[in-house]
């Protein structure tokens, strides 16, 4: 089994990361409260205050190679946009669509 496949065996997230790479207006705050705000590091919320903080259209908290292996580096810190993200919903299909990535397995997503 390849690496790749060992991380989508484990999570598919973490052989994607499409849905943190799709839009710097997607990472935003919604229903945080200030304690969990206060908790992400300042240098990854944008000057705005209202979300993540993008480079270009990628999360600054995404590591690793969108479709090979990522990784938030805030995991369980991060917003309530991303905790809702779930494998296989539309967001995430709309996300893996615009990277080029195939639709997970019914399996998967349910």
């Amino acid at each position: 089994m390849t690496t790749q496949a060992a991380a989508a065996t484990a999570s598919p997230c973490q052989s994607c990361g499409a849905c943190c790479a799709y839009s710097a207006n997607w990472p935003r705050f919604t229903v945080e409260d200030d304690a969990a705000l206060d908790a992400i590091p300042a240098e990854l919320v944008n000057t705005r205050l209202s979300g993540m903080k993008c480079e270009g259209e990628r999360c600054c908290a995404l590591a690793g190679t969108i479709g090979e292996a990522t990784a938030c580096t805030i995991y369980a810190l991060r917003p309530e946009v991303c905790r809702e993200c779930q494998p296989g919903d539309p967001e995430c299909a709309m996300a893996r669509r615009r990277h080029g990535l195939p639709a997970l397995p019914e399996s998967i997503s349910g």
